[in-house]
Formats: structure tokens, sequence, C-alpha cells
């Protein structure tokens, strides 16, 4: 069984250089899914997915590219990240990197802060200074500048995007780094950002707090957020871009959810009293702190959406290979519930209708959704063993429609293809359902 027999023996040697081959052509760019069954005992499963971990990191650290530097006390030396030509033209990422405080025994909670929209090298040393005092310690640090100004100056956009999967990728094959406690903040457009960010990214965050920030509810779906710590404190008189608005209506879609789910939707979203665009943004990462990510949830709703033309490859367990686009749709909500061995699934196209704007910016504030269930897509659905009992069999309901029934077996190539998905040590999924609607 190659791989599967987890020995030193050549025929083993030989899968194992068969899968890192294939991972260094997904860092070089190949999308091509990994299609060799390798099927494997139950017994087999943990000792074979640290085989993959470790092909994975392998491939990663022989792969050239800009690396995180090594872990020493956060400092002004400046860093720098170029990022892809065709991204962003002539984008250099400078950073700050370091750690607050002494290693914790799990590691270092890794923190991202990004900044305002002033000049940039004065918004990124304010940045500095405030990170440096925040009462978050232990932590590790990333403070990145914007590379570049003008329309470039949005933190969500594919340039951006690129350096943030790297980051995490980079980060979760460094066993000082803890892959559970990953946070994302700013202020202004730092706000803006990590609101999207958040939603964007919330499988593999443990918490996020945007600040003086508010950001449109189509361009940041709260119901992504449903596994993580969400703060947001924007001053109650930060009339600009109905800022004051946007927070208040982020606030209620979250109430909203929360008293649908009421252990999912942990958040604190707050307007300040007698406060304008500056307020006091100590508050942030001692709250964020708290905070473990939830890796393998048996509940939760995922908005699947392009930000800046680009789509997550999946999001939890979900792993994307065809969208529905019936009709020009962009959007596909996808909502999971286990119960027992029972897993139903809806998946909707959405789209949006604007039922209420700030009527001297014109930006919308309220929406309403409209959900048709989705007739076209493919995609994975992994499984794990805090999720489902795998000595049992398992039943899949998709829109209502028995899809599967039967017990699910181990593969090589789900640990392969869920490990490429996600570069995330905890979602080396072994077991999956493809599902063609």
């Amino acid at each position: 069984m190659g791989l599967a027999l987890c020995s030193l023996s050549a025929q083993a040697q030989s899968a194992k250089a068969d899968i890192e081959a294939h991972f260094t052509a997904h860092l070089h760019g190949m999308t091509a899914p990994y299609t060799q069954h390798d099927k494997l005992r139950w017994s087999q499963v943990e000792k074979t997915r640290a085989q993959v971990w470790e092909a994975w990191r392998e491939a990663n650290s022989a792969y050239d590219e800009d690396k995180l530097p090594e872990l020493r006390p956060l400092n002004t030396d400046t860093l720098l990240w170029p990022l892809p030509q065709e991204l962003e033209p002539d984008a250099v990422m400078p950073y700050y990197y370091g750690t607050k405080g002494d290693k914790p025994a799990e590691g270092w909670p890794l923190y991202l802060y990004i900044h305002g929209s002033g000049p940039k090298e004065h918004e990124w040393g304010t940045g500095y200074v405030l990170c440096s005092r925040f009462a978050d310690a232990p932590s590790l640090y990333f403070i990145p500048q914007i590379p570049n100004e003008g329309a470039y100056y949005r933190w969500w956009q594919r340039s951006k995007q690129f350096a943030w999967e790297r980051l995490l990728r980079q980060a979760f094959i460094n066993d000082d780094i803890d892959a559970r406690r990953v946070y994302i903040f700013g202020i202004s457009e730092g706000g803006y950002g990590s609101q999207r960010l958040a939603s964007f990214y919330a499988d593999y965050l443990a918490a996020a707090g945007p600040m003086a920030g508010g950001e449109i509810p189509s361009e940041a779906p709260a119901e992504n957020c449903g596994h993580i710590g969400f703060t947001l404190r924007t001053g109650a008189n930060d009339f600009m871009f109905a800022r004051h608005l946007l927070t208040a209506r982020t606030h209620e879609l979250l109430d909203s959810l929360q008293r649908c789910h009421p252990e999912e939707y942990n958040h604190r979203v707050e307007l300040i009293p007698g406060r304008g665009h500056g307020i006091d943004y100590a508050p942030t990462t001692p709250w964020l702190s708290y905070f473990t990510r939830t890796v393998h949830p048996r509940h939760f709703v995922w908005e699947d959406y392009p930000m800046d033309g680009l789509y997550r490859r999946g999001f939890y367990n979900i792993a994307v290979h065809e969208r529905d686009t019936t009709g020009g749709n962009e959007r596909t909500r996808y909502e999971m519930s286990i119960e027992s061995n029972t897993i139903n699934l809806t998946v909707d196209r959405i789209s949006y209708e604007v039922t209420e704007r700030e009527p001297h910016w014109g930006i919308p504030i309220k929406h309403l959704k409209h959900r048709t269930p989705s007739t076209e897509g493919c995609f994975t659905l992994y499984l794990a063993d805090d999720m489902v009992d795998f000595g049992k069999e398992v039943t899949l309901i998709v829109n209502g429609k028995q899809v599967y029934t039967g017990k699910v077996k181990p593969d090589v190539q789900h640990m392969v293809n869920s490990c490429t998905t996600f570069f995330d040590p905890e979602r080396v999924y072994a077991a999956g359902i493809r599902v063609e609607l």
C-alpha cells in the first residue's frame, strides 16, 4: 500500500517522494488535484497524516520564495516581501516581525496588524508604536506597510491576499507558532480591511478586531464569522462614510445570528459615545487573546464570494471544485449541520437587494438576501473523527436529497488534496465525500 504502510520501505519512500513532488508542483502554480488512490486502515491514519504533513513542510522549505525570518523580539528592522508583478505592479511589502514576552508552551500567538490610509510610512510607524504597547504578550507580530498608495491602498486586494496566504502557509509549518491562535485587526482603512479579511478567512482565525471602520454588509458577510471572536469598535460620532451606521448594522446582524446560534457568534460591537474617528485602541487585542480557533465545527455558514475577483478554494471542511454560475451568479451559500452521523447541507445561490442607503454618501446600509437552491456545482466535503463516528455509516443530505450513505474510508488522496487546499496541519483530512449537484 505504499505510504499507507507507514514504513521506510522503498515503496513507501517512493510514494512520499511522489507526494512531495506534487506539493512542489502545487507551490509553483499547478492546480490539478492528486489522483493516486492509496487506501488506508483507520489505524494508519495518524502516522500517515504526519508523513503527508512532513512532505508538505519539506516542499515548502525547498521552495524558492521570500521566507519569514527567524523569530526574535519585535524591533524596527525593515523586512521586505516582494509581491507578484501580475497581481500589483512594483509591489514590495515592508514589514516588522517579532515577539513580545516569553514563548508559550503551545507556541506563539500570531497577530496581523494593518494600518490606516494616511501617508503609509507614517501610518506604519504609528502602528509599530501602538502594537509594541498593547497588553497582549506573549505575542508574535506581523506589521506590514501597504506596498502602494492610490488605487492599491486596500488590504483585501488580490496582491495582499497573496501575502496573507503566504504568511499563513509559512506560519503553519513553524512549530514555534500556534496555528490555533491567529488574530487580525486594524484601524480605519485597516479596520475595513480586517473586517473583510475576517469574513473571508474566518476558518484560519481565532478572532478579529477591526477598529474605526464599518464595512458594507455584502462586502464582509457576518454569517462567515460564526466561530471566531469578533470585536468592532467605532466612535458614535464617526459619521464619515457612514461608519457609525455600518457599525450599528454589523451589531444588528451579529445579534440576530447569535440568537439563532447562541454558541457560535461571540461578538463585541461598540459605538463609543462622544468619539469620532479617534478612539482608544488598547482594549482590542487583550479581548482577542482569549479566543482559540475552532477547527472542525459541526455547524457553520459560508457565503462563498469573490474578493477582488478571487475566490477561496475552500472553507472549513468544504473544498470547491466548480461553482454554480447560473445566470451570472457570483455567490454561493453553504450551511452544514451535523447531528450524530447525519450531515445536512444546504447550498444556495445568493443575491442582494439594497433596502436602505445612507442619504448623503449613498452607501448601502441594509439588504435583503435572496436564496435560490443551487442546481450546479461540485465540491468535496471533508470529514474528521471529531465530526462523525467513522465506525458507523454516514448519511449526507444536500438540499433535502440524500446523496450518500455508507461507511467513509480513509485515503491518502484526501490528505494530499486537503493539505494543498488549506495548508493547515489540523485540516489534513483522511476522508471526504465528493458531491456533484
